[in-house]
């Protein structure tokens, strides 16, 4: 559109000094060098020419001019519209010659667009390699093949330590929580031991807990490639099943809707989301007839997993931060027994890897109502 306007608007001011020239070469060369004493005309195409002889000089002049002004008027309005039907069908060139043009200038564009959108942090093998001339396509090219070469480095970096910290972090957890169960099954063990070690089992189970929560988070920030079928409502089952003994311990009623609602994606990642969003809906509940529903369905295309349940009122302006690594809302949300705070952003990071989202709505009455929606 802008290479034609401008080649329209170049030939509209072509035209017109073509327009004023023609008007003023014709006006210049029109001038009679002769004066007619006596004729005898026979006029043809100017009704300004009286026909017959012995007329006046000057009544004959007259009526030459004014013959010489209509062609010249007649020359003019016959170029014009030539030179207008000429224009646009220039222009209609013009037009398809540009969308032709930008479409192989921009083509280096669309193949930099294609391959940023194809690129998903665990897969960054893919380059542009553009081929041509040194010129500013090609250079942007360039670096944005240098900055996925600085981003694969980076993620193979993270990765490496994500399977360093796992084995270092996890090795002595272990070795602790073994050596303190030894110690608790020492019957000579005195009390202040027993609840000594006590305490220090459940800080080590905490540890334990924090740890992998954050080495499966670090995991799930990345797309998930290797993708088999799997049905959010068999994942829900399993979380119910699970959470079960918990909330009969603490008097909450568990209820589902379960049907097939079957995606692509990463089976454990996805029990890891209906789990966590099942055991926060049961630990930040009410004291006494509390309840947690959970529905699955497939709809517009989407999968869609809802955990509804009682709880505490929750402020709308609060609900964001409840999806960012250890934060949670108010002192309700801090005892060390619900938890390490990093269960929603687990079920964010996952959804988001599966290109899905995760909505959090205030209940009326209290409580929560969860909805994450996953592509089919």
């Amino acid at each position: 559109m802008l290479y034609g306007g401008m080649f329209l608007i170049a030939g509209v001011v072509l035209l017109w000094i073509i327009y004023l020239l023609a008007a003023q070469a014709i006006h210049q060369g029109s001038a009679l060098p002769f004066k007619i004493i006596t004729a005898n005309l026979q006029p043809i195409d100017c009704n300004a020419l009286p026909s017959g002889s012995s007329l006046q000089a000057d009544e004959f002049n007259q009526a030459v001019n004014s013959c010489m002004q209509h062609q010249r008027d007649l020359a003019l309005n016959t170029l014009l519209k030539r030179s207008l039907l000429a224009l646009i069908g220039l222009a209609v060139v013009a037009f398809a010659f540009g969308y032709v043009m930008a479409g192989r200038v921009l083509a280096p564009l669309g193949r930099i667009t294609r391959t940023a959108r194809g690129m998903v942090s665990s897969d960054l093998k893919r380059r542009i390699e553009l081929d041509g001339p040194d010129d500013e396509l090609k250079e942007l090219a360039d670096t944005f093949d240098g900055m996925l070469d600085r981003l694969e480095r980076s993620f193979d970096a993270q990765r490496r330590f994500v399977a360093n910290a796992s084995h270092e972090l996890r090795t002595p957890l272990a070795i602790n929580r073994t050596l303190l169960e030894v110690q608790l099954a020492d019957p000579e063990a005195s009390p202040d031991l027993q609840q000594l070690g006590k305490t220090l089992l459940a800080t080590n189970e905490r540890s334990e807990q924090l740890v992998e929560g954050l080495l499966l988070l670090a995991r799930s920030d990345n797309e998930i490639v290797d993708r088999k079928p799997v049905d959010l409502a068999e994942a829900a089952s399993q979380a119910l099943e699970q959470t079960r003994g918990e909330a009969e311990a603490k008097g909450v009623a568990l209820r589902s809707s379960l049907s097939p609602a079957v995606v692509q994606g990463s089976g454990v990642l996805l029990e890891r989301i209906a789990l966590n969003l099942v055991q926060n809906a049961v630990r930040y509940n009410v004291a006494e007839e509390g309840w947690v529903t959970v529905d699955t369905a497939a709809e517009g295309g989407r999968a869609l997993l809802v955990v509804t349940n009682t709880g505490p009122v929750v402020p709308a302006y609060e609900v964001d931060n409840l999806f960012e690594p250890f934060r949670r809302l108010r002192t309700e949300r801090t005892g060390s027994d619900k938890g390490v705070g990093l269960g929603l952003s687990i079920v964010r990071s996952v959804a988001r890897a599966h290109g899905g989202t995760i909505s959090a709505e205030p209940r009326e009455g209290g409580g929560l109502v969860m909805r994450v929606a996953i592509p089919m």
